[in-house]
């Protein structure tokens, strides 16, 4: 009695307090106005509700229509008068009820949920399939939404957009698989058609579902404790921990976290994701729910709680659900009471547009033509659904509410805040913890009250270790080594593979308890263990090849990795004739020559009219043969010309000693050749060649090489390799390109890689089918390798055989000029420097001597022409041709005119020079 006191005082105190403000700034309900007619103000227009009465989403809708009818009614002449009907949670009773109520003439409208317009057209009549039908269910596909009657209007929720907001969430925190958990509401999204739609939101996010329950409503079960129970024992025994609420009323999720509590499914390692049937509740339930429900992280339609309309309805709402059912707490308004208040303001305007000509079918029309803001958003119609463009609050349930962490659309994504529209950017901490990108949502509190991300699955529900199996032959020591201890009873395993996957393992963002366990068997066995899942892993050097992919599947290699062969090496004698040339390349060649001839020509121009013993050209060329092998006896007489030969001599000593360098390198290991050149050489002379005999080689080399079966020697080890060579057991050895690298690391000399390298996959790590773990394992080896650690272990495992390297690949380059281009251009700069300063200082001092022999010359040139033109005047004058003393011997007359041309001009030429 006291409690329904307080609730009557709350009836009087707070509509005092309100109600003056209501008619106004009232949103647009303000545009119902009264029509001029007067007998519009008596006409009463029927609405039947038929609602379900025992959940709280229909006590929450029959509440807000009852709140929007006295609102109608006072703010217009209208007069709308509810007709509820409880369908007890029955969909088939729902439908039943609604086409008599529209038969029967007794409505103009219907509202309702669980209203499937497929069914109902069957069951009405024709002339009642004009009166306009409203659903308030959600729909999951409302493009596939069948419009068999006219005025059948869907206003419910798309659950298509719910599906993607969830999707989104799983895809930022990398979970690549999922179950869906769903109750069965009996109305008309079926059960298939909405795992379908969350499929495929999920692939588009690089998940799947992994499992799926679907459980029948909560109304029709018998015994709904034992049912939630037996069905979550059987999802704790999966591996999988992220856990979907896709369809669910309030009732059943209540129980179901109820029962996931006591179960010890809200725990550290538990992720559960809700939609909005649960989450736009998470203001009205009460503090043991919400203990129950500690952790969950849920997509919840966003709205204006801060507009003035909005809290006048809240108010009243909260008074009038407290006084019709107080045995509810927290009687806050949902997203779906906010739905059914506006589609009576909806039918009001209709009413408006209608204008005193009612008709069913003018109603129906007018209803689809709306277009106003409601409490729950825009409030508008397209081919007989609601248009819906919503965001949604992702909410995380802590203590006894939420905090919202973020807002996120199909338009934009996830969103900081919805003013400024500042769109959230994903990083990667540098944490090995948390090294994976993750959008920031800001601080999650997970089920458990764990702080970081939960992997979302596990191998065994004891929460066993993994059992990684490890090849034990001891092939390769350095990669895979298991040693067992008879004295402690002990199994050691060791090698550069366990080592990478150690390293891995530490990058991952979870921990990660694994016992390694040995096999005996071959590497095909042991990948084939893995997919009947006698082991959970396989780890080392197991390369990753494509029939393997039928029985497992495998990370991301590792290490590279590729087919080569092994042989003996011979010396390779037709090479050692001119392997001096080899030593530098042609240009290097050919620019030491031009560069010794151009110095060696500057210091003879420069120190060549002094010294006499490099005086002559043939003299100049053997002073710079000797000084090639400093052996030059000839002394320098010029500064200048020592200031050239200084910084060359220095530039032929680094040039020689870089020859005797290259030269020794060439001649003890450069010039071994293999004794088989390739493959196709074994192939045509039938040479043996052996292999690893547990190794997938024995198959590839017979049916991929065309290898004789005869021709293939299976060893147990690589270290068997070298007695097999000396006692001519084999021509050749094939193996994987890890495990000749170290053979020829181990074995330094008398063995060589020859031919070419068939590329294969790499060396990874084998999981199950659709593993989890694959992924973030193949994740965590590119975080390794880019930080150079998987690298940093590989030079560790080299170092431990006797040579720290392979010298499989070691090849001596002729040196080229590059090296040695500064030193010449020095050299040549010094040279060209003192060639100029040479030149100069020798014009300058023989210049008037030159001169004075210039100016004989065109004198004499001069009295030459003189000459030309008296013998020209002379045979004119005879008038005879002139014939030249060679073709006429006998002509005394030129004769004696040549003679005394000579002789005058020899008199000329010695007056002048007297």
């Amino acid at each position: 009695m006291s409690r329904r006191l307080l609730w009557l005082l709350v009836l009087v105190v707070v509509p005092l307090s309100m109600w003056p403000n209501a008619s106004a700034n009232d949103y647009e309900r303000v545009e119902v106005g009264c029509m001029e007619s007067p007998s519009n103000n008596s006409e009463i227009v029927n609405i039947g509700a038929v609602i379900d009465f025992n959940r709280r989403v229909g006590k929450e809708q029959k509440i807000a229509m009852e709140i929007a009818i006295q609102e109608v009614y006072r703010l217009s002449c209208y007069k709308l008068a509810l007709n509820f009907s409880d369908s007890h949670g029955n969909p088939s009773r729902a439908r039943r009820v609604a086409a008599d109520l529209a038969n029967n003439k007794q409505v103009q409208v219907v509202i309702g949920t669980k209203l499937d317009g497929g069914s109902l057209v069957h069951e009405i009549d024709e002339s009642s399939k004009g009166v306009p039908i409203i659903s308030l269910s959600s729909i999951s596909s409302p493009e596939m939404m069948q419009i068999t009657l006219p005025y059948f209007i869907q206003v419910g929720n798309n659950n298509s957009l719910h599906l993607k907001c969830i999707a989104a969430i799983v895809e930022q925190f990398n979970w690549r698989k999922v179950t869906a958990i769903y109750e069965h509401d009996n109305g008309f999204t079926s059960y298939s058609e909405i795992l379908t739609k969350l499929s495929y939101s999920l692939r588009l996010v690089n998940s799947e579902i992994d499992h799926h329950v679907a459980f029948p409503s909560m109304t029709s079960l018998l015994d709904p404790i034992g049912t939630i129970e037996k069905e979550l024992s059987e999802l704790k025994n999966k591996s999988n921990r992220v856990f979907l609420v896709i369809q669910s009323s309030l009732e059943f999720s209540t129980l179901l976290f109820e029962k996931a509590k006591e179960m010890g499914m809200m725990e550290k390692g538990y992720v559960w994701i809700i939609t909005d049937d649960i989450a736009s509740h998470l203001d009205s339930i009460d503090s043991s729910v919400s203990f129950n429900m500690q952790g969950v992280i849920g997509c919840k339609t966003n709205f204006i709680e801060k507009s003035e309309p909005f809290k006048r309805f809240k108010v009243i709402f909260w008074r009038r659900f407290g006084l019709e059912y107080p045995e509810e707490e927290n009687p806050h308004p949902s997203m779906f009471a906010l739905r059914a208040y506006d589609v009576i303001w909806a039918i009001a305007h209709a009413l408006r547009k209608s204008q005193g000509n009612f008709s069913l079918e003018g109603l129906a029309k007018n209803i689809l033509s709306n277009n106003h803001e409601g409490l729950s958003g825009r409030i508008s119609f397209k081919e007989n659904r609601l248009l819906e463009s919503p965001t949604f609050k992702v909410v995380n349930v802590i203590g006894k509410s939420y905090q919202e962490l973020a807002y996120w659309s199909p338009i934009t994504g996830f969103l900081k805040n919805l003013d400024n529209h500042e769109v959230m950017k994903i990083t990667t901490s540098g944490d090995s913890s948390s090294s994976y990108a993750r959008v920031l949502l800001g601080p999650v509190n997970w089920p458990g009250r764990l702080q970081t991300v939960p992997k979302g699955w596990v191998y065994s529900s004891e929460g066993r270790p993994l059992k990684i199996g490890v090849p034990a032959g001891n092939l390769c020591p350095q990669f895979v080594y298991v040693n067992h201890d008879q004295k402690l009873n002990e199994t050691h395993i060791t090698g550069s593979s366990i080592s990478v996957f150690k390293a891995v393992v530490e990058h991952l963002p979870y921990q990660l308890p694994y016992d390694f366990v040995p096999f005996y068997g071959s590497y095909n066995q042991l990948v084939e263990q893995v997919y009947n899942k006698v082991f959970d892993a396989a780890v080392g050097n197991i390369q990753i090849l494509e029939h393997r992919y039928v029985f497992a599947e495998f990370s991301t290699p590792y290490i590279e990795s590729g087919i080569a062969m092994i042989v003996k090496v011979k010396p390779a004698k037709s090479k050692e004739t001119w392997m001096f040339m080899g030593a530098f390349t042609k240009e290097m060649w050919l620019l030491m020559a031009v560069m010794h001839l151009y110095v060696a020509l500057v210091i003879w121009f420069i120190d060549g009219t002094d010294n006499s013993e490099i005086k002559q050209f043939d003299s100049m060329l053997w002073f710079s043969v000797n000084l090639v092998f400093f052996a030059h006896r000839e002394p320098i007489k010029s500064n200048l010309a020592r200031a050239v030969l200084a910084p060359w001599l220095f530039a032929i000593l680094i040039v020689t000693s870089s020859f005797t360098a290259n030269l020794s390198s060439m001649m003890t290991v450069s010039q071994l050749e293999p004794r088989v050149p390739n493959i196709e050489t074994l192939l045509r002379t039938n040479g043996v060649v052996g292999i690893n005999k547990k190794s997938f080689l024995v198959q590839y080399l017979v049916e991929e090489l065309n290898f004789k079966a005869e021709n293939i020697r299976g060893y147990d080890s690589i270290n068997d390799f070298p007695g097999a060579f000396d006692n001519k057991e084999i021509e050749a050895a094939i193996d994987i390109v890890p495990h000749v690298e170290i053979f020829l690391a181990t074995y330094c000399t008398g063995y060589i890689q020859a031919g070419p390298t068939l590329k294969l996959g790499g060396l990874g790590f084998a999981f199950p089918k659709n593993s989890a773990l694959s992924i973030d394992i193949s994740r965590a080896i590119l975080k390794s390798i880019e930080s150079e650690e998987v690298q940093r272990l590989e030079d560790e495992m080299l170092a431990t055989t006797n040579c720290g390297s392979s010298n499989s690949k070691v090849q001596n380059e002729k040196l080229g000029h590059q090296p040695f281009i500064g030193l010449f251009s020095i050299c040549g700069a010094i040279a060209t420097f003192a060639l100029l300063v040479t030149t100069i200082h020798f014009v300058r001092n023989n210049a008037e001597t030159y001169m004075k022999y210039i100016e004989g010359t065109l004198l004499q040139r001069g009295l030459l022409g003189v000459k030309i033109i008296i013998l020209k005047h002379l045979n004119k004058r005879t008038g005879s041709a002139p014939v030249s003393p060679e073709t006429n011997p006998g002509n005394n007359t030129f004769d004696n005119k040549e003679q005394n041309i000579v002789s005058i001009d020899i008199e000329l030429s010695v007056n002048h020079h007297s």
